[in-house]
């Protein structure tokens, strides 16, 4: 087999067989195909596209490229979730102890931020002592024990598709479906659960910018989820405006705790509400949606979610009293509100630019090698559909790097745009995307 006869294949408009991209990635991956080469077969896929046999293989390949997790060990069902980013996407630190505190077991890798804040993991970091390196034998065992724990990602979990990402994010082939769809399921299938709850994105401040590429989107992922044996379900979700009210490590995990305490912004609430119930449903832990829903609402209002957030933390060797104090999360040094020029109700928020200002208050990456501040962000005050007087905040500013303060300020005022007519708040749920049919919201 050689490299040259699959890109002329492919460049031809044929498709390639499950042997012929196996061996595309494995020797790829080894080291044995050059990047110029690699980079013509990117180039032919993303002109000629793949079908769905083919992206479901190269799905395979590109799992089966590193470590695949074996979870076996932990009891019960496992079902994993997944968002395709965003600003101020937090969820993950309410569903986890939600979904865990209904019995559902939740064991799951996340990766560090590179971007406009951290990943997961560097909000967890924001807890005193937290641990995010534990062995699979302490992490299976925290699973049995606690029903949750969330570590790093594997340096060696789907190798290839950090190769492939790399290449293509300088040749011009990130945006193409089987491609993007491959990247972030064969990380989540090699993440070992049984079951996947995808969070797709749609808005100003998401890779898809509207409901129908978010629609293609998640179906190709679903599609490589049930190829792959694990029932997998996508929820189209509104990233319009920033999610909640918190963007940055420390901010976003004050807003979970005050969320799992009952009292958090209302869509934030509403999603991780959503993602739980449908976690709990493919966990066979309720009968239909609406017995999962209700399960999840009770262990919210119950304060049992709660508890399960002190316990996941302190089995994990972090500072549990942040649960109740908040002040002992990292603190920036400067703060500054961000005014509104003028009356009106806010029409639109260009989010990735909020992203963006949280970047250049140091919480995020530019670079994997780029320092974080735990303490920096951007706590929003207003959202889409709210009226603003002149002079009133529309954000405050969190940073260590006083000099930045304004640059930052000045783009959030450009992201924002005001109007003197009302304006209907976006909707949060906008599709469920399932192996057999879309329901539109």
């Amino acid at each position: 087999m050689r490299i040259y006869d699959i890109i002329l294949k492919k460049r031809n408009g044929h498709p390639l067989t499950k042997d012929e991209i196996s061996y595309f990635i494995q020797e790829y991956t080894r080291g044995n195909i050059p990047d110029y080469q690699a980079a013509s077969l990117l180039m032919a896929i993303y002109f000629q596209k793949m079908n769905k046999e083919e992206t479901a293989n190269l799905t395979e390949a590109m799992m089966n490229s590193g470590d695949v997790l074996d979870l076996s060990r932990i009891h019960g069902i496992k079902v994993d979730k997944h968002s395709t980013g965003g600003v101020g996407d937090t969820t993950t630190l309410i569903v986890a102890p939600l979904v865990a505190s209904c019995n559902v077991p939740v064991a799951k890798m996340s990766g560090r931020g590179l971007g406009h804040t951290g990943g997961t993991i560097d909000k967890l970091e924001s807890i005193k002592g937290f641990h995010v390196e534990l062995t699979n034998e302490q992490f299976i065992d925290n699973v049995n024990q606690h029903k949750i724990s969330v570590i790093g990602q594997s340096a060696n979990l789907a190798p290839a598709d950090k190769k492939l990402y790399a290449l293509r994010d300088v040749t011009a082939t990130v945006d193409n479906l089987s491609l993007i769809a491959s990247s972030i399921m064969s990380k989540k299938l090699a993440a070992g659960s049984n079951a996947i709850i995808l969070d797709v994105k749609v808005g100003s401040g998401a890779f898809m910018k509207d409901l129908e590429s978010g629609i293609a989107l998640a179906n190709e992922m679903v599609d490589i989820g049930h190829h792959m044996g694990r029932e997998t379900v996508a929820i189209l979700t509104s990233m319009e405006q920033p999610l909640g009210f918190a963007i940055g490590n420390s901010l976003e995990i004050e807003e979970a705790i005050q969320t799992l305490q009952g009292h958090g912004p209302e869509d934030l609430t509403e999603l991780s509400i959503t993602l739980a119930s449908h976690m709990v449903l493919l966990a066979k832990e309720a009968a239909d949606i609406g017995a999962a829903r209700e399960k999840v609402m009770m262990k919210l209002q119950s304060g049992e979610a709660l508890n399960k957030f002190k316990e996941f933390v302190e089995a994990q060797g972090g500072d549990s009293m942040v649960i109740s104090d908040t002040k002992l999360l990292p603190y920036a040094a400067y703060k500054m509100d961000v005014a509104a020029p003028e009356n009106g109700y806010i029409q639109s928020i260009q989010t990735d630019n909020m992203g963006v200002a949280a970047l250049v208050l140091g919480a995020g990456r530019e670079n994997k090698d780029s320092q974080i501040d735990l303490s920096a962000g951007i706590l929003m005050q207003k959202k889409i559909g709210d009226y603003i007087l002149k002079g009133e905040a529309y954000a405050t500013l969190y940073t260590n790097k006083k000099d930045m303060i304004e640059k930052a300020k000045d783009i959030i005022v450009n992201a924002i745009t005001l109007t003197n007519e009302p304006v209907d708040k976006p909707k949060l749920i906008k599709a469920i995307v399932m192996k057999d049919h879309v329901e539109i919201m």
